[in-house]
């Protein structure tokens, strides 16, 4: 079957730290765990996606070595097709991530082989496009590949989604209105609005303002639909008059689902990916179906270690909430 979803993006090998607690600057703490994983936006986003049940295909960059092998098994494992630009001019990207006992993360990233995705690959890519539905982007490849995506996407009608993370230096808005979709978090729509809207606001307060208020911020990034997600406060979805994708509000906030957190890493790419999906087996119904759907997937990926491996399955999604649609 085509796919449907087509994800361009970064693939992140992650070595991921356990910690009771971050360290101190200068300080060296005993880790009680250690893993290495597959992980990185758009692969997290694109695992999610397909095991959402979306058939989803992945188009990144790799280096010619054992973390781009590694790469390519998982996927393999997985049954994600994959159209790789396996580079040898630059190494695989990794991470180094901790993890603290209340589940919360902090990363360094050093993104490689991902700042080399040539766009001539992505739109070598132009049949799978012209097949699909919907294009989900982050900004952890370099955005002139972002930009040849979203041409694509255009020509071919796809509902392009953009997962505005990590926040890039030179996004402009062209770029960002070109999208259908944001999902942003509390820090990356703070960042959205300071550059594009002007307006200053301390991302730890967005989940403290009142809905109407963080609606009219959000419409002032010139983005049909604008899904700001808020961690434990769940998430807050804006809709442009014009277009309210059948959701009878222009907005309305989501509450986060109860989860047993051991895990926060993944969680933004777990609804990322989820809302895809969402959107491709709900079409039809209330954007405020695929969300739903999203913000409860986000909640699972919470409790298991790791960051593409922890992301949910639709049956998982839909054991635990019963009032999860058939699809």
């Amino acid at each position: 079957m085509d796919a449907q979803v087509v994800v361009v993006g970064s693939y992140v090998q992650d070595h991921v730290w356990l910690v009771d607690r971050f360290p101190d600057i200068g300080e060296t703490r005993r880790g009680s765990g250690f893993h290495v994983g597959p992980g990185g936006k758009g692969f997290n986003q694109a695992i999610a996606c397909l095991r959402q049940g979306a058939p989803t295909l992945f188009v990144g960059a790799i280096g010619d070595d054992a973390l781009g092998a590694a790469a390519q098994a998982f996927a393999a494992a997985e049954g994600l097709p994959c159209r790789w630009q396996r580079r040898s001019d630059v190494p695989t990207a990794a991470a180094g991530v901790l993890v603290d006992d209340a589940g919360a993360n902090v990363v360094v990233v050093n993104l490689a082989a991902n700042e080399r995705l040539d766009p001539a690959h992505v739109a070598a890519q132009a049949g799978t496009f012209a097949a699909a539905k919907i294009l989900l982007l982050q900004l952890e490849s370099n955005l002139a590949a972002v930009a040849a995506a979203l041409d694509l996407g255009a020509r071919h009608g796809l509902l392009r989604v953009l997962n505005p993370a990590p926040m890039h230096a030179d996004l402009d808005a062209a770029l960002l209105t070109r999208c259908n979709v944001v999902t942003p978090n509390e820090t990356e729509f703070a960042l959205l609005l300071e550059r594009f809207a002007h307006v200053r606001i301390a991302a730890a307060t967005l989940a403290e303002r009142d809905d109407a208020d963080l609606h009219a911020l959000a419409r002032r990034l010139g983005v049909a639909t604008v899904v700001v997600t808020l961690g434990a406060h769940g998430c807050l979805v804006s809709h442009a008059e014009a277009d309210r994708h059948g959701d009878d509000a222009a907005y309305y906030r989501l509450a986060a689902e109860p989860a047993r957190v051991l895990d926060s890493t993944g969680a933004g790419d777990a609804f990322s990916g989820a809302l895809a999906a969402a959107l491709l087996h709900f079409h039809g119904r209330p954007f405020r179906t695929a969300a739903e759907h999203a913000n409860r997937a986000a909640a699972l990926s919470t409790e298991v270690v790791g960051a593409a491996p922890a992301m949910p399955r639709f049956d998982a999604v839909a054991r635990r909430f019963a009032s999860v649609p058939r699809r």
